[in-house]
C-alpha cells in the first residue's frame, strides 16, 4: 500500500535534507513547528519512522538516542565522543573494503554502515 505524501512528512524531509548535523527528533520537531505550529512530537516520530522505512532517510542509533540523516547514499560517519556531534566522512579512502576476500568467505556485500568514534577537530583544537 502506497502512503500519501503529507505536508508534515514533506516538511520533515526538507528539514533533514537541509542540514548535515544529523539531528535528533526533538531538534527536527522544533524546526517543524516553525512551518506547522500545531505539529506534535508524536507526528514527527511517526513520520521519521515512515521516511526511514521507505529508505528516504537514515536512522543512526547508538542504543541511547537516535539521530537522523537526510543523506541516503553510502557514506561513513564520525561521532565525537566529547561533544556527541556526528559528521559525514566523504572520503572512500577512509576504509577500503576488499569484497574479493569477503566473497571468498561466502559473504555478499550489498551495503555498509561504518561509524568512526573519537574526538572531532573542533574539540581537539585543530579546527581552523
Amino acid at each position: 500500500m502506497k502512503r500519501r505524501n503529507t505536508q508534515q512528512r514533506k516538511v520533515i524531509l526538507d528539514i533533514l535534507r537541509s542540514t548535515d548535523i544529523h539531528p535528533t527528533a526533538d531538534w527536527i520537531y522544533e524546526r517543524a513547528r516553525q512551518y506547522i505550529p500545531n505539529i506534535s512530537l508524536g507526528t514527527v516520530y511517526r513520520n521519521l519512522k515512515i521516511l526511514r522505512d521507505e529508505g528516504l532517510i537514515l536512522e543512526l542509533s547508538d542504543g541511547k538516542q537516535s539521530r537522523f540523516d537526510g543523506r541516503i547514499d553510502e557514506h561513513f560517519h564520525f561521532k565525537c565522543s566529547n561533544c556527541n556531534s556526528i559528521y559525514d566522512v566523504d572520503t572512500e579512502e577512509a576504509v577500503r573494503i576488499n569484497e574479493e576476500i569477503l566473497q571468498k568467505e561466502g559473504y555478499q556485500v550489498h551495503s555498509y554502515d561504518i561509524t568512526f568514534t573519537g574526538i572531532c577537530p573542533k574539540c581537539n583544537g585543530s579546527q581552523n
